[in-house]
């Protein structure tokens, strides 16, 4: 249990404390972080991922130009707490670490080999309505990065500055006259950074992936200088556990998932716990999902994380129920719970009366002062894969600020 490396305390003059927003008013509003995006910036990630190139310039110009409309959008929807929509990323909520890292190559997966993407208890039973899922059985749906293999064959390094600076950047300027309670930009935890990885370089899995934190924490530390909330996305969190329960027993798991978040904890380590928000979800895909981890196993666990909100999963017919768990579990002093009151899964948009049920349920378990209302997950994890059409996201979004009203 003992970290092999020495966290740096973060220092920085130019960071001012600060609280997090609280609902002391009014019950505020946010989301996950990833929004679908707009046709003319798929256009250019189409093109990345097919190895065409592109007029650099004018994707910077246009990136720009995206992320201060979706900005707009977020405020016109009723959205209090915002972000980029994390449009400036490449492929997905968690490869994108693959563009700020260095330590790694892409190797095609073997044909013989199975994919790493597609293993899972729910997927065992399931395999059918999987095999459509994915587009059939050569995969079509996934994407050409989603489709190799990463495997660290050197010291893994942040490299990514110039690109993170270029998101910070191009927020600040999209958040510029508009009235927003705060901004966020979401990463990756280092459990859920390059999934699936493998490792030829360090000693064993251990080593390798506090390495990969230790690279992280860079991103981490920059996010916070820049004035804008971190948010640690941490999907993998909670899914391991449906990979791991067909081979190995819930402790195994619990062990794993306890290991991995004193790992994110030494990453974490000096960084203001009121400017962190730790999101978890069961993956996101849209399955049966029958395989989940029940919260009440893993709460403990993520209230260990040094997180000031805590962004949890709640809306979806698999999950909702567990708003339950609240009654048995004290949410620590100072900290803020972010249920999703809407799935991201569904193009049904949830009624705004049910989204004040669902708010009012939390708030009086926890105190409505810790209750800010948010989405299940992202709406779109990868540039080229969302999970609802943008106007329906738009409608669900909407439907939140108005549910928050009620409430």
């Amino acid at each position: 249990g003992v970290s092999i490396y020495s966290p740096r305390l973060y220092r920085t003059a130019k960071w001012r404390p600060r609280q997090l927003k609280r609902s002391t008013h009014r019950i505020l509003t946010t989301h996950a972080g990833s929004l679908v995006r707009p046709p003319r910036l798929v256009e250019f990630a189409r093109a990345r991922q097919d190895g065409k190139a592109i007029d650099e310039q004018a994707y910077a110009r246009y990136l720009k130009e995206a992320v201060g409309e979706v900005v707009r959008r977020q405020v016109q929807a009723g959205v209090d707490i915002a972000n980029d929509g994390e449009f400036g990323k490449s492929t997905s909520w968690s490869l994108y670490a693959l563009k700020r890292l260095s330590g790694f190559e892409l190797r095609p997966i073997h044909p013989d080999a199975a994919n790493p993407f597609a293993r899972g208890a729910d997927r065992e039973r399931f395999q059918e309505f999987y095999t459509e899922l994915d587009g059939g059985a050569d995969g079509r749906a996934w994407s050409n990065v989603t489709r190799r293999d990463a495997v660290c064959v050197a010291p893994i390094q942040y490299t990514g500055l110039d690109e993170l600076h270029r998101d910070i950047e191009n927020l600040k300027a999209g958040l510029h006259g508009q009235n927003v309670e705060e901004a966020f930009l979401p990463v990756a935890a280092p459990s859920s950074a390059i999934p699936d990885r493998k490792n030829e370089y360090y000693k064993d899995d251990e080593e390798c992936v506090v390495a990969l934190a230790e690279a992280l924490r860079t991103e981490y530390c920059t996010i916070v200088d820049s004035g804008f909330l971190l948010q640690v996305d941490d999907a993998r969190a909670a899914v391991t556990y449906d990979r791991m329960v067909q081979a190995a027993s819930f402790d195994d798991y619990h062990r794993w998932l306890a290991r991995h978040v004193e790992i994110l904890n030494h990453a974490l380590d000096g960084i203001p716990e009121d400017r962190i928000r730790y999101h978890v979800c069961w993956g996101s895909w849209p399955g049966p999902h029958t395989t989940d981890v029940p919260l009440k196993k893993i709460i403990d666990l993520i209230l260990k994380v040094r997180a000031g909100a805590y962004l949890i999963e709640a809306a979806n017919p698999r999950h909702e129920h567990e708003w339950k768990v609240w009654k048995d579990v004290k949410l620590p002093d100072g900290k803020i719970l972010v249920p999703g009151v809407v799935s991201h899964g569904t193009n049904v948009v949830e009624h705004p009366e049910l989204i004040a049920e669902r708010i009012v349920r939390f708030a009086k378990l926890v105190g409505r002062e810790n209750v800010i209302a948010g989405t299940d997950c992202g709406f779109a994890q990868e540039e080229l894969n969302r999970r609802v059409h943008p106007t329906v996201m738009w409608a669900k979004l909407e439907a939140i600020a108005e549910g928050a009203r009620i409430a």
